[in-house]
């Protein structure tokens, strides 16, 4: 038997976070496809829960087909079809970023001009209170949402194109036609729960951990022209970086490669 687990008794109800590390175990493969996983009273001593928090926890995992029951043999451990995740590496990032803008849907939640937040006009390098122009996007693999994206740019870069303009073509490609020329970006991979806004637009539950990308976008300039807050389900959507050892001056480190031809 597994060592006990500790949940947090904070926003996040305790049956979804029992949901939560179960799906985790699963995916994982900590649980031997053809042995019964713990029942629920093992499971409740486990978590140190309610049977019936066990339960309503066990009741989502099976109806999204995470796991399935037998009568007379117990609950065993499944992996449900789903769409193949989609997967961004960190080198040649604005090219992949145009590919995944061409072969996914987006939907356009918000749209328009406002002053900008402290944090974001410090980002792009503007006056406290500038207008800025602010999109919420939602983007959609195989019609699963898996990204939550707000962008904001300053007011000059937005107005080089309409708004409808933004639901048909990636935004990478809409500044380049108007001739801004995109040559770096300063970026930052951690993790967020969702929010009750964000999480009914990507599908989950609020308290949901999510993959958080805060990105800065410069010119050849080195002007900020773009600051972008993405949230990504981590089951839909990936990093993936291959790194090599190499020798330095005082020690082996590891560097990341040259993007593939």
């Amino acid at each position: 038997m597994r060592k006990d687990i500790s949940l947090n008794n904070g926003v996040v109800p305790l049956h979804h976070q029992v949901y939560l590390v179960l799906r985790q175990q699963i995916e994982e493969e900590q649980f031997a496809a053809d042995t019964p996983i713990p029942s629920e009273h093992e499971l409740s001593h486990l978590f140190n829960v309610s049977r019936i928090t066990i339960r309503r926890a066990m009741d989502r995992l099976k109806q999204e087909g995470w796991v399935s029951r037998s009568r007379g043999r117990g609950t065993f451990a499944r992996r449900p079809a789903a769409p193949q995740a989609i997967s961004a590496n960190l080198r040649g990032i604005f090219e992949n970023l145009v590919a995944m803008g061409l072969r996914t849907r987006v939907r356009l939640e918000e749209f328009g001009y406002v002053p900008a937040p402290p944090a974001v006009a410090e980002k792009l390098k503007l006056a406290p209170g500038a207008t800025v122009q602010r999109a919420v996007r939602v983007r959609f693999h195989e019609n699963v949402p898996f990204s939550h994206l707000t962008t904001y740019l300053p007011e000059d870069v937005g107005r080089q194109y309409e708004e409808r303009e933004l639901s048909e073509t990636p935004l990478l490609m809409l500044m380049e036609r108007a001739g801004v020329k995109i040559s770096a970006a300063d970026q930052s991979v951690s993790a967020k729960l969702a929010d009750t806004m964000v999480a009914p637009l990507l599908g989950v539950e609020t308290g949901s951990p999510l993959l958080w990308v805060k990105r800065t976008v410069f010119d050849q300039n080195d002007r900020p022209i773009e600051y972008l807050n993405a949230l990504y389900r981590p089951d839909v959507y990936e990093y993936h970086m291959t790194m090599s050892r190499v020798e330095g001056e005082n020690a082996a480190l590891w560097s990341p490669d040259s993007p593939r031809s």
